[in-house]
Order: structure tokens, then C-alpha cells, then sequence
């Protein structure tokens, strides 16, 4: 997709293969109306997060549920690689600019917001491809800036590389209960994505804060939560279910009926708990229709 197209739908481009798009959320919470669910669940501040990508093209997967554009991601990393402090400082100066069109909103928080303290990687394609992750995750934390990377873990050997410089974060998305599903929903550009998910998996255990996040589509992946519930296990400090919206690109090829209500992902929570006593329920954000569970035997507070 070209770079015209992109910023039609609202991501800036930054250097060769980064990008930063507004989150809903942030726009609710600068007119004052509302959070992300990342306020409610563990305390960020929604105006000081960017929401961003330093691996825009590339993705192993091809999703029903992507609100994305995947019709043309790369399954391997192709082209230059952009140094990690050009990376941040592009993407907050992009961030920054964006947001000079809500001025006319609550001046605090528009103010506040000028100064981000979050980055969010996980707008498009699979960041874990970009190969100096590491090195952006640390200059991250060298600027006093949060990191939550979200991952669909078929790249093992970066969760491996990031052990010793570890996000503050890290979420890792389970896409299916089983190999056989999981090859029917996802539409994998490798031969052992789910071979490789297993083993991201198994790390997660060996970082400071982490998370299994399910997205539940009706017709597609809500469905065998028993075989969730051993697939994590005792892996993570916490579980997030969130349903599947029906947004973006997904409308092209799943429907509305596709999109589970809130109540229909606490009783699936209640399932999987149900067959894995480690997790009990804590929160919920209805109208985001996301629940999240903790590890009863994780010290990890909820709050940074």
C-alpha cells in the first residue's frame, strides 16, 4: 500500500518502514470522554501513548480479525533498516503534529499530551521482524519512555534476544486453541507458525510483565476455551480477552454477527478459569469488550 493511501487512513509515515496513527482512545481522552482499556486495566495514561509500528510491511500472519491491510505484508523483513533514535523521534514528532488538531479540547490534557511517556508497538505488521528491536527497546527506556510490545510470536528468536532487554510489557496473542484452527483463522505465510507461537510462549515466563491476549471472533476462534486454558497455562501475569470489532479491512472478509458482546467474553473468561484455577477475573472495560484476568500466583501489580 502506498504511503498516500496510508495517511488517507490517518498513519503518518516515518523514516523506511515505521508509522504512528492515532488511537481512538487518545482522541477520547484528549475531548475528555473517555479511556483505553490500558487506563482502566494497569493505570497509563491514554494522551501520553504513542501508538506505532517500526514494522509496517512485514507480518507472518494474515488474520480474518486484522483491521489491517494485509493483502500485501511481507513474511520476512525486505529493504533498509532504520536506526532506533530515528525511529522515536520521528514518530513522536509525527504524534505531535497529528494531535495539534484537538487543541481546541481540554487544554491540560491536550498540553500533557505533548509530552508522551508510552509507546505502544503494536499498530501494523509483526514489530518483533524489525532487527534492532532490542536496541529500540532499550533507548526507549535510556528517554524515560513505557514500552508494551505486542507480538503474535511466531519470531521466537527476538522474544529470546528481548529477555535481556525486555519491554515493560509484553503481550503475546494467542490466535487460536489448536494447530488445526489456528492454520483455518490465521492464514500463516511460514510452514511453523504455530511450532514457533508454542515457543514464544514457553518464554514468556522469563519476562518482568506479561500478558496472553486472546481477540475473540465468533465463527472463527471463540470456541475450545479448555484447550485455551492449558495452552496458558502458568505462562503469564495476565490474560486479556478482548472481542473482535468488526473495523477496518476485517469487513472484507467477516461480518458484524462475527463480533462477540461483552457479556458472551466474561462467560468465556469464566470457562477458561473454570479449567485453570492459576487465573481469577479483575477487571472489565464493557463498552472496549475486554476482560482481564490475573495470575493468582504472579506478585506483579496491576498499576506501574
Amino acid at each position: 500500500m502506498n504511503k498516500k493511501s496510508l495517511e488517507k487512513q490517518g498513519y503518518r509515515i516515518v523514516g523506511n518502514h515505521s508509522a504512528i496513527k492515532i488511537c481512538y482512545w487518545t482522541k477520547e481522552c484528549i475531548r475528555g470522554n473517555d479511556d483505553c482499556y490500558k487506563h482502566t486495566f494497569y493505570g497509563i495514561n491514554t494522551n501520553l501513548c504513542v501508538q506505532m509500528t517500526p514494522a509496517l510491511h512485514t507480518c507472518s500472519l494474515r488474520c480474518n480479525w486484522c483491521w489491517r491491510d494485509i493483502a500485501n505484508t511481507n513474511k520476512e523483513w525486505q529493504g533498509p533498516i532504520d536506526d532506533p533514535k530515528d525511529i522515536i523521534a520521528g514518530c513522536i514528532e509525527q504524534h505531535k503534529k497529528v494531535l495539534l488538531g484537538f487543541k481546541g479540547s481540554s487544554k491540560e490534557i491536550f498540553e500533557k499530551s505533548q509530552i508522551p511517556k508510552h509507546f505502544a508497538i503494536s499498530l501494523s505488521g509483526e514489530p518483533t521482524f524489525y532487527p534492532r528491536l532490542p536496541e529500540l527497546i532499550k533507548e526507549l527506556k535510556n528517554q524515560n519512555l513505557t514500552s508494551f510490545l505486542v507480538t503474535n510470536g511466531t519470531n521466537p528468536d527476538m522474544i529470546d534476544q528481548l529477555i535481556a532487554t525486555p519491554p515493560t510489557q509484553l503481550y503475546l496473542t494467542l490466535p487460536a486453541p489448536n494447530k488445526k484452527v489456528y492454520k483455518k483463522v490465521c492464514n500463516p505465510l511460514i510452514e511453523d507458525g504455530w511450532e514457533k507461537i508454542m515457543k514464544s510462549l514457553s518464554l514468556l515466563k522469563q519476562f518482568p510483565r506479561s500478558v496472553i491476549r486472546l481477540t475473540l471472533t465468533k465463527s472463527q476462534n471463540m470456541l475450545n476455551p479448555e484447550e485455551y486454558a492449558k495452552l496458558i497455562g502458568n505462562n503469564s501475569d495476565f490474560v486479556e480477552l478482548k472481542g473482535y470489532m468488526y473495523a477496518g479491512h476485517s469487513q472484507t472478509r467477516l461480518n458484524p454477527k462475527c463480533m462477540p458482546y461483552h457479556k458472551e467474553i466474561i462467560e468465556f473468561a469464566n470457562e477458561i478459569i473454570k479449567y485453570n484455577s492459576n487465573y481469577k477475573l479483575v477487571n472489565e472495560k464493557p463498552n472496549s469488550r475486554v476482560v482481564l484476568l490475573k495470575n493468582i500466583n504472579s506478585e506483579i501489580d496491576n498499576n506501574f
